[in-house]
């Protein structure tokens, strides 16, 4: 019978299914669970004095074996521990079964008739051949002294058609993620989850470079439906993973608060103060550490912010259309990906600008009818815009955030699955109440949220 191994996201593991009391082992992490959980069953198959066998609770599960040793292994799927005694007790009967007959029809006599064919000259005659006789298969890369040198298109078809020198196989990385991470920790190469497998996928997708820049507009017009939360954490996303170079920046008049969820440089400067500059700093003498003086760089995240001015009226930093572009130079000239946190007002000619300059749309929702509702008026309005926006609707990809603690998963599958006719591609983001309010930090957030926004972004990558 094996063993059932639970752990919480909380460190809490608990061991089940062999016919005793359920036990539980309370670890400060998940991975010291995982730890406790292995040196409890060594300890039993020490005990019992034969192996044991767990099964974890990853999915697909792996199944362990545990040898009294302390030696732990992954048993595949169809070696179960029913199922292996069999073949080891039916191996003995084979070699006493019927040994004698294939020993016997190896038959002796037949060895003298063969070389008593006494013709010795076509032997004599063999040696007539010349040595060097061409192999049976050509090889375009040594020469035949006995024919003409190939034409001048046989040797081009050979070019074409040769093989490369050089093996592009690439090995699979053993896993790190979850118990068979645990196990490769131990010294035994394993291959990864599934599920490993896709975060890998997703990984790489965010960790691209692309030739020239690239502008992602975050937009719904209706207020509170999250368009600052997934402007920050898709930064960080795809700062962390690939690299610096990305910029978040508020195109909001109307007291955007990008600024107020992310960290503050050692200055208080604005999109406002940087303005003023824009000409010097589209000079051929502008350097990228000049824009230190107006972006606020996160430190953990790895990304820069570009702040609006929240606390003065909107009249008192009106914004145009030609700032925006002035912006937009400047920000394209130092950054590989802007992200664009948008205002409510879809009729300002900020926010229409911010469309024309924009590369790929994202809409942020949460499960709220109000908010769903509004991105996809959004969507159909951007279709019946013009061509350019129409494809940017298109190929938007859809982010749907869990309102509150109570949401139901089945809410943000009805969101997505909404929308799932509307745009290319909709993620939906689990509750955590990290990203409820303060300053934001991805290393804050629960796995499962980050591993969500991690498949978000490699929403996005697919379509740059």
């Amino acid at each position: 019978m094996s063993i059932h191994i639970s752990i919480t996201p909380d460190g809490a593991a608990t061991l089940h299914g062999d016919g005793t009391e359920p036990e539980t082992l309370v670890a400060a992490t998940y991975a010291e669970a995982q730890a406790q959980a292995i040196d409890k069953l060594i300890a039993r198959a020490k005990a019992a004095g034969e192996p044991l066998h767990a099964i974890t609770d990853e999915t697909p599960p792996t199944t362990l074996r545990i040898e009294p040793s302390g030696t732990v292994t992954p048993v595949p799927a169809a070696e179960a521990p029913s199922s292996s005694p069999a073949p080891t007790e039916a191996q003995p009967e084979q070699p006493s079964a019927a040994p004698a007959e294939p020993a016997r029809a190896e038959v002796k006599p037949a060895a003298p008739e063969q070389p008593v064919e006494p013709t010795p000259p076509p032997a004599a005659a063999a040696p007539a051949q010349p040595a060097t006789q061409a192999p049976s298969r050509p090889n375009p890369f040594t020469a035949d002294s006995s024919s003409a040198p190939a034409p001048a298109a046989s040797r081009r078809q050979v070019r074409e058609q040769r093989q490369s020198f050089l093996n592009q196989e690439q090995r699979e990385q053993p896993a790190t993620e979850g118990w068979r991470g645990v196990l490769a920790s131990m010294g035994i190469r394993i291959a990864p989850s599934e599920a490993e497998k896709a975060q890998r996928i997703d990984r790489q997708a965010v960790s691209q470079h692309w030739p020239g820049p690239r502008t992602i507009a975050i937009v719904n017009g209706k207020g509170g439906a999250s368009k600052t939360p997934t402007t920050i954490l898709l930064s960080a996303v795809f700062a962390r993973f690939g690299g610096g170079g990305v910029l978040a920046y508020d195109n909001n008049q109307t007291r955007g608060t990008l600024g107020w969820r992310t960290e503050q440089g050692p200055h208080d400067a604005t999109i406002l103060d940087l303005l003023p500059k824009a000409t010097d700093l589209l000079s051929t003498g502008a350097q990228s550490a000049d824009l230190a003086h107006f972006v606020h760089h996160q430190t953990t995240d790895r990304y820069d912010v570009l702040r609006s001015k929240p606390v003065a009226l909107a009249e008192d930093q009106r914004v145009d259309a030609g700032d925006v572009d002035a912006i937009h130079q400047v920000t394209s000239k130092f950054y590989r990906l802007i992200f664009i946190d948008s205002g409510n007002d879809e009729s300002d000619p900020l926010w229409k600008r911010m469309i024309d300059l924009s590369d790929q749309l994202v809409v942020a929702t949460t499960t709220k009818d109000e908010h769903a509702e509004a991105g996809a008026l959004l969507l159909e309005a951007l279709a019946d815009r013009d061509e350019r926006s129409a494809a940017l609707a298109d190929e938007a990809v859809v982010i749907v955030s869990e309102s509150n603690d109570s949401a139901k998963a089945t809410e943000a599958a009805d969101v997505r699955a909404g929308f799932s006719k509307l745009a290319r591609e909709a993620v939906s983001i689990p509750y955590d109440p990290a990203m409820v309010d303060g300053v934001l930090h991805y290393d804050a957030l629960r796995s499962s949220t980050q591993r969500a926004w991690l498949r978000a972004g490699a929403a996005v990558a697919r379509g740059l």
